[in-house]
């Protein structure tokens, strides 16, 4: 196992790495979605590590970075898009519908409203597909300029420094779609 101690005082340098990435996970799931639904963390926490590693796999030369496909891309977020809320629509029931009319309309404004905030809500699905097919496309293009026009001008030293900026691209996305996902409306209580 990884992140084995080993019985240890002191934790490994992965301990120490996993921790932390749980700590950050568990941290945002109890902000965005409430200490009661922290039934969702294995999920999220899952999600998170299925896309870092997908992201970094993409350094890899020659290799192939899958959410730089809109098929899994928008998969991705359409199966969980459907699933919360096929499971806010169990939890909530009639209730749920609650959430595309805000507080204090005025009745005639209602169905309107309705129509506008469930066009936003399907919209959310698609728009955190694309953000994260964006977020890699651009990361990987951004290598690719710079590293075919910064190694004919620059030392290779100069070369690494500025594509490391690349796999905070990756963690930053990851990041991205782990804060959208938890914000729609059915986890919440």
């Amino acid at each position: 196992f990884v992140s084995s101690n080993n019985r240890k005082l002191v934790p490994s340098k992965w301990s120490i790495a996993l921790e932390s990435s749980f700590a950050s996970v568990n941290t945002m799931v109890r902000d965005q979605i409430g200490t009661a639904n922290e039934v969702y963390l294995p999920f999220i926490y899952s999600l998170f590590f299925f896309i870092i590693i997908a992201n970094l796999t993409g350094n890899v030369p020659y290799n192939y970075t899958i959410t730089t496909s809109i098929v899994v891309s928008l998969g991705l977020s359409l199966t969980i898009f459907i699933g919360v809320t096929i499971l806010a629509l169990s939890i909530h029931k009639v209730r749920f519908f609650s959430f595309f009319i805000p507080s204090g309309t005025p009745l005639a404004l209602v169905p309107l409203l309705v129509l506008i905030e469930l066009i936003s809500y399907l919209a959310r699905a698609v728009s955190l597909g694309v953000r994260l097919l964006a977020n890699i496309m651009a990361g990987h293009t951004l290598m690719k300029i710079l590293s075919t026009f910064l190694f004919q001008m620059f030392s290779s030293s100069i070369l690494v420094a500025v594509l490391t900026v690349v796999p905070f691209a990756l963690f930053n996305s990851n990041y991205l779609f782990r804060n959208r996902e938890c914000h729609y409306p059915g986890l919440r209580f």
